[in-house]
């Protein structure tokens, strides 16, 4: 196969599974919601995920602290995967799957939310940070692949992208997130000046 026939190829494979994600809408908009009520309460977002999932964490959370596309007050969003004192002490002190819960214990409130991202729906350390906000009366959402894994029947709004592919979950994982920003955006600013 010849790399312009490789590039062919993965663009209609990641748009196929984009239109096949549109199933997910009606979730969606519920998260989308739910985000909405919770900013409008003084509540928090929290997120966690491993890898690529991480940096979709932190972009989830760094697109509501600064903004998304309009310029507007900053929203309290909270990547659980970018303290690295804190990441390397847990995981040296109590072990890898405990780096998300400790820090959601030490930081989350009632009425939080919690996006966890898993693409095989399966982390260990973001199935204890499921677990954790549970009893914490956090709300939480999934981010995750085809069959969902463990992470779906534990969250209270699993988004499962149609797609076996890890490349292509990540890629819908993006594009949901910057979905959600922008309901978040034009419900609690929709006089903000856009920003580009």
């Amino acid at each position: 196969m010849s790399s312009l026939q490789l590039i062919r190829d993965q663009l209609a494979e990641s748009a196929g599974v984009l239109e096949a994600t549109r199933r997910e809408a009606p979730v969606i908009d519920r998260v989308g919601q739910l985000l909405i009520k919770t900013f409008k309460a003084g509540n928090k977002l929290l997120t966690c995920g491993n890898g690529g999932s991480a940096c979709d964490a932190q972009n989830f959370a760094d697109e509501l602290v600064g903004r998304f596309r309009r310029n507007r007050p900053a929203l309290p969003a909270v990547s659980l995967t970018v303290n690295s004192s804190d990441l390397t002490s847990i995981g040296n002190d109590f072990g890898f799957e405990f780096i998300f819960q400790r820090q959601l214990e030490a930081h989350a409130k009632p009425g939080d939310v919690l996006v966890a991202i898993s693409t095989s729906g399966n982390s260990p350390n973001v199935l204890r940070a499921v677990e954790a906000a549970r009893k914490r009366r956090v709300r939480t959402v999934g981010l995750t692949g085809k069959a969902g894994g463990k992470l779906k029947g534990m969250v209270e709004h699993a988004i499962c992208v149609p797609s076996d592919s890890v490349a292509r979950i990540q890629e819908a994982h993006i594009t949901i997130i910057q979905i959600l920003c922008e309901i978040v955006e034009s419900a609690l600013y929709p006089d903000a000046p856009k920003a580009h």
